[in-house]
């Protein structure tokens, strides 16, 4: 049977899948997207449709949004039974395009149920998000400077995240094998050194400039990072970070420079959370 042939016997044409968007707009926050489940219309190459996707697009006027986590194996992906996916919308707001992959015919969007975690309100998806608010002025905004991680992670590629929690898929097991930190207030990016550990004792140099630290492509997983100032900010702010690990879990705070590395040699890093405070505000 030629792959036509299979695909028409299994409920879905080849080359007749189709796709239906939906972009919608969230303030800062974090928030729960539930797909409902939908009742199988074809199935091809071992996918039963309708799928959704959860995801984050571009944008000239936002930041990335991180999804954080999702009900499924891959966590921006439901399948027919739904689930639910949390994304976590940077300071200033953000997009997330909800796509509903499946046969050309009665491939309608799904009704995402959309719910701000921590205020219980529940928002129709085919409603249009309240504008952001604007960032606050340096004087009333918290002590803590954003900052911008881009993590290079297995399987997923290059990822960006603010630095306002764990940046990184945490519990999914999936290394890291790259990251740069880029300050978004008050520092410069050459004001930011960074080096990471690998198997078998590998340390790279201290590098900075939002320079990517570690390898692309060669299955490496970073092991352990460090971070820290120039010396010339050194008595202003601090620098506090941790590491999630494979096997070892969460490490003990770090800072300043100091090596984070996991109680279980060669362990593999999966998640980074990064502070820099003024010192004394921590």
């Amino acid at each position: 049977m030629n792959t036509q042939s299979a695909a028409q016997a299994a409920g879905v044409d080849d080359g007749a899948i189709g796709a239906h968007g939906r972009l919608i707009t969230l303030d800062e926050g974090i928030y729960a997207l539930s797909v409902p489940a939908a009742a199988p219309r074809g199935e091809a190459g071992g996918v039963k449709f309708p799928v959704v996707q959860v995801s984050a697009p571009p944008s000239d006027d936002y930041d990335l949004v991180e999804i954080v986590t999702g009900s499924g194996d891959l966590p921006e992906w439901c399948d027919t039974a739904g689930g639910v996916v949390v994304v976590k919308a940077p300071a200033g707001g953000g997009v997330v395009l909800v796509t509903t992959f499946g046969p050309m015919v009665g491939n309608e969007p799904s009704e995402v149920e959309i719910r701000r975690l921590g205020s219980g309100a529940a928002l129709p998806a085919a409603a249009a998000a309240p504008k952001p608010a604007p960032v606050p002025h340096p004087a009333s905004a918290p002590a803590e400077l954003r900052s911008e991680l881009v993590l290079h992670i297995e399987r997923e590629g290059d990822r960006r995240f603010e630095a306002a929690g764990w940046a990184g898929t945490r519990g999914q097991r999936r290394r890291v094998e790259a990251f740069s930190v880029r300050p978004l207030e008050t520092l410069t990016p050459g004001d930011v050194e960074y080096k990471a550990f690998g198997p078998n004792g590998r340390e790279t140099p201290w590098v900075s400039d939002a320079k990517l630290c570690g390898t692309r492509g060669r299955g490496l997983p970073l092991t352990g990072f460090a971070v820290r100032l120039a010396p010339n900010l050194r008595d202003r702010f601090d620098v506090l970070y941790e590491g999630a690990f494979f096997d070892s879990g969460v490490t003990a705070t770090m800072r300043n420079g100091e090596p984070c590395v996991p109680s279980v040699k060669d362990d593999p890093l999966e998640a980074i959370n990064l502070r820099v405070v003024p010192r004394g505000a921590e």
